[in-house]
């Protein structure tokens, strides 16, 4: 069994590393730590740049958790891509990181989390960035 955890360069990616590397500690399970981006822009700053999958990878190491980094660019969503591996692979957990919309906006858009929570067969960890003053 895996804990999978879908990561963005952010605070709110960071919140959800560490919830995993709980996890997995909890769990005595690998941590598989996976970041997307459809690749249809030229700036996208949910896609990890090579410093912060390295400092990633440095951190799951100082942790002691064994783990696998995926760095998926197939021009499909955050979501699918989750979807995907959890149906294909032996994943316990999915951690993802929430952000503070307003209803109508989840209503209009929809989300990425809202979309993992309703369509993946494992639990899943919502996590929300610790909030900065």
């Amino acid at each position: 069994m895996t804990v999978l955890v879908g990561y963005v360069p952010s605070l709110l990616g960071e919140a959800a590393l560490a919830a995993a590397v709980e996890q997995a500690r909890f769990r005595d399970e690998p941590v598989l730590v996976v970041n997307t981006s459809r690749g249809d822009a030229y700036v996208d700053p949910r896609l990890a740049q090579e410093p912060d999958l390295n400092r990633v990878v440095r951190e799951l190491t100082a942790a002691g958790v064994p783990h696998t980094v995926r760095q998926l660019i197939r021009g499909r969503d955050a979501a699918e891509e989750i979807v995907e591996i959890v149906e294909a692979e032996d994943v316990s957990l999915v951690v993802i990181g929430i952000r503070h919309r307003t209803p109508v906006g989840k209503l209009i858009m929809g989300s990425t989390a809202q979309e993992i929570l309703l369509r993946v067969r494992c639990p899943v960890l919502a996590v929300k960035a610790p909030e900065t003053d």
